[in-house]
């Protein structure tokens, strides 16, 4: 069996989406797992819709997930994409390749303004013929969402004579290339839904070249795959309807057909198909938002792929090494952003220290806390060892309430400014009152004083100093917290004591005890 070879193929005309990645992740999967090759291909030929922008989008959300691409034009020393706009001399010469042997014939309709059909009919037929195609010709790129025609083209050009032919030739009419689907069926086997059979009695003869010389979706995909030797397209369920004409343009070439996976869709928690009012769809929205690449892979192969056990934590390489196109769901898998959540806090509790600093320290550079700025009240002032050292303590320190890579920026900020903001609540609910503010004064003298300002002693000494006046603990640490972070959560106290340290402490505390006085 030959070596096998993939590709994902999106179409410029968006973001790479949820879906999307997701495709490009079973393929890659498959790809690593048998020793073969990941084909990177950007199906750019619907000039009007495809973007720059929206190449570099899908390729920084590709890199973001870590879905590295095989080969392709060298760019910067790199393997580029392959894209399809630069092959446009090839898909015509293979149209015209079945024009020639009787697969195929011109189609003139657009210009026709003979057809006695009346204008609705023509009017579809014109948008086939000059470029429109069906809507499935339209969407290319199976990060598209192709749809299925309404209406059939009754042949018309199929009959022209040689004499009409050549009259239209001469005049320069201008013409698209149609394929002429044989009578009988297609079928082919699916490695997801098994064999699937469609009578050609309703399949239209498509449009293979528009008349202004772009191919359509179906021509240009199977083109690509057979030149680019590709052995399995693995792809969403909405393109099994494409697959017989494809399925067809196969046989005529004479080439044998790929393995066909088409793989559920994915759904929102609503049960309909996802979109943008479920939120984010987009994979870069994703990173921004503070997710870790490892926790969207993890999730998203989880979407329509079980791994035949309860296992649902996977590094990369595990993932690698349990994918099989075997285990492909045939049902829809809904997208759920509180279980997307979940993965993300798991694989940061996962995550070794020093590569989790690594991720959170341009978060905290970009949002302009770190590195902190010189001063009394510097949070490393003092401070033993470098200032990632410090860094370091305090991302271990919020690690087990972080579910995103962003909690460290908003749940760090207390700790990384000179000035922290007060929660207008807190303050009311903790500091309000003459006991609070006074035990807040007690806490204060025994933080003057216990040695050393460590957790290990501090938790005894405040627990004491509660005991001594007579009230719970929690009367003195609610007050503190608001005093030191400004709100009413925050990690352990005694440990966020100690990583403030003893200045910062007295000096917030003295703040705190000022507010509204």
């Amino acid at each position: 069996m030959s070596t096998p070879r993939l590709r994902f193929a999106p179409s410029p005309t968006g973001y790479l989406h949820v879906g999307g990645a997701r495709t490009a992740l079973f393929n890659w999967l498959y790809a690593r797992k048998t020793g073969g090759a990941f084909v990177l291909r950007i199906e750019d030929t619907d000039v009007e819709r495809s973007s720059a922008d929206m190449v570099t989008g899908i390729l920084d959300g590709m890199r973001w997930l870590g879905l590295d691409w095989d080969e392709g034009p060298e760019a910067g020393g790199a393997h580029g994409p392959y894209f399809q706009s630069q092959r446009l001399a090839r898909y015509r010469e293979l149209a015209e390749q079945l024009v020639r042997e009787g697969h195929a014939y011109y189609c003139y309709c657009g210009t026709d303004k003979e057809r006695p059909d009346g204008p609705a009919f023509a009017g579809d037929a014109r948008a086939a013929a000059s470029g429109g195609g069906s809507a499935a010709d339209r969407e290319g790129g199976e990060g598209g969402t192709p749809r299925g025609e309404s209406w059939t083209y009754d042949r018309r050009c199929s009959r022209l004579t040689p004499e009409e032919v050549a009259a239209r030739e001469a005049a320069g009419a201008p013409r698209a290339i149609r394929f002429r689907v044989p009578e009988g069926e297609t079928a082919f086997r699916d490695l997801v839904h098994g064999d699937i059979t469609f009578d050609n009695a309703h399949i239209e003869d498509f449009v293979a070249l528009r008349s202004d010389g772009h191919p359509t979706y179906h021509l240009s995909v199977v083109a690509d795959d057979i030149d680019m030797a590709i052995t399995h397209v693995v792809r969403g369920d909405d393109h099994i309807s494409n697959t017989p004409k494809q399925v067809l343009l196969y046989r005529a070439f004479g080439k044998p057909l790929p393995a066909f996976a088409h793989v559920p869709l994915i759904l929102g928690p609503d049960k309909r198909r996802l979109s943008k009012r479920h939120g984010a769809t987009s994979v870069t929205e994703y990173r921004r938002q503070g997710y870790l690449p490892e926790a969207m892979m993890n999730f998203l192969a989880l979407l329509g792929w079980s791994p035949g056990s309860d296992q649902e934590l996977f590094t990369r390489d595990e993932l690698v090494a349990a994918f099989s196109l075997e285990g492909i769901s045939l049902s829809n898998a809904v997208f759920n952003p509180e279980k997307l959540e979940w993965f993300s806090a798991q694989h940061i509790a996962r995550m070794p220290s020093p590569e989790l600093v690594r991720r959170v320290e341009p978060l905290l550079e970009e949002a302009g806390l770190w590195p902190v700025r010189p001063g009394p009240e510097s949070p490393v002032a003092g401070a033993p060892g470098p200032a990632i050292a410090w860094l370091a303590r305090l991302v271990e320190l919020l690690r087990p309430r972080a579910k995103r890579l962003t909690d460290f920026v908003e749940k760090g900020r207390p700790f990384l400014v000179e000035h922290i903001e007060y929660d207008a609540a807190a303050v009311q609910k903790y500091l309000s009152s003459p006991e609070a503010r006074a035990h807040l004064a007690a806490v204060g003298e025994a933080c003057a004083s216990v040695e050393p300002f460590a957790a290990a002693a501090l938790e005894p000494a405040i627990r004491a100093l509660a005991g001594s006046r007579g009230v719970k603990a929690g009367a003195l640490v609610h007050p503190t917290r608001v005093a030191v972070v400004g709100r009413a959560e925050s990690p352990g106290l005694f440990e966020v004591l100690e990583l403030l340290g003893r200045e910062r402490v007295l000096a917030r505390i003295g703040r705190a005890l000022r507010l509204g006085a």
